[in-house]
């Protein structure tokens, strides 16, 4: 599956780096992104593990296309903070708008034609606004970001696998069901664990451990306490990935003993890789959804392009394969 999905974004990612590549190499006045403004949502908060790589490839992208000014927009998951941000982005009138997913298409809905009947690019990065991406394709709202039921069930089948998990074993998939097409990235975790005849609890993330999972730990390790038989624990949101180890050992589990699978690379989950503790976390090639966005903006407003649809979702990471991309994630790539 990670090689079928990889050979899927090779073209596009090729043809990107190449454009990035040639940009660098042209005089200053000749960049395409020369005289282009961009307001981007970042999603967490700056340098957090989910957020990092995403920063790093917007950045290198502004950087090699020539981009005027990138003004990244933090706002720790929280939807309402994301239409804010929106508002405020529109005000300063700049060339072009990335923003993610969660707070729906209903909400986005007015705001985003009002700054398309503006002139303004608008784009998606990390989590998809299907009917806003139909409606405003043509004048560049791309999506950058998985297939979000398709990651989730990705991962299901991975903590199966790890765990040579059977019907009857009980499992509880930890997320932001609620969140619009965001939650979709759970669903698609939760329905194939069912589907594989797994018992599964579906238990919501609040939007303060969404913000801070590290909220989250008192909570969870009471529940891993009070579920003696639970065989596994998913989650598709990069924060709480990272704290699932900590609960595991607070709650007296060993490596292992529960199958963890979760999303992104954060330095706690690579610590619960190489501990055992985590068996599987999505890869969904963060960088790519900082640079892909930013590419995006500019070969729209430059270039009247029309907005790309690329899935991220390469695959999984496991204990077996995290050394090798170690150095990379060190350096706010991977």
């Amino acid at each position: 599956m990670r090689q079928t999905m990889t050979r899927l974004l090779t073209t596009t990612a090729v043809a990107a780096l190449a454009v990035a590549a040639a940009t660098a190499s042209a005089r200053a006045e000749d960049a395409p992104g020369k005289g282009i403004t961009i307001y981007m949502q970042m999603g967490g908060n700056p340098g957090d593990g989910a957020t990092l790589a995403r920063q790093t490839g917007a950045a290198q992208a502004a950087k090699a296309l020539g981009v005027d000014r990138l003004n990244e927009q933090f706002s720790a998951w929280a939807p309402e903070k994301m239409i804010e941000q929106f508002k405020q982005a529109l005000a300063a009138k700049p060339s072009c708008i990335v923003i993610m997913g969660h707070p729906g298409s209903d909400a986005f809905s007015d705001l985003v034609k009002q700054a398309v009947d503006q002139g303004v690019v608008v784009t998606d990065g990390n989590s998809p606004l299907t009917p806003l991406q139909k409606a405003y394709g043509p004048q560049g709202f791309g999506y950058a970001g998985v297939d979000l039921y398709q990651g989730g069930a990705l991962t299901a089948q991975n903590i199966i696998a790890a765990g040579s998990l059977k019907a009857g074993d009980q499992a509880m998939v930890y997320g932001v069901f609620s969140q619009a097409e965001r939650g979709q990235s759970e669903k698609g975790l939760a329905d194939t664990l069912e589907k594989a005849g797994l018992k599964v609890d579906r238990l919501e993330i609040t939007q303060e451990a969404n913000s801070d999972p590290t909220l989250a730990i008192p909570v969870l390790t009471a529940y891993v306490q009070a579920h003696p038989t639970l065989k596994a624990i998913g989650t598709q949101h990069g924060g709480v990935t990272g704290i699932l180890a900590e609960v595991l050992r607070k709650a007296g589990k060993k490596p292992g003993e529960v199958t963890v699978g979760g999303i992104d690379l954060a330095p706690a989950t690579i610590d619960g890789l190489k501990s055992g503790y985590v068996s599987a976390t999505l890869d969904q090639l963060l960088y790519l959804q900082g640079f892909m966005p930013v590419l995006q903006c500019v070969m729209t407003a430059k270039y009247k392009m029309p907005g790309l649809a690329i899935n991220t979702g390469a695959g999984v990471v496991t204990p077996k394969s995290i050394g090798g991309l170690v150095s990379l994630i060190d350096a706010g790539i991977r």
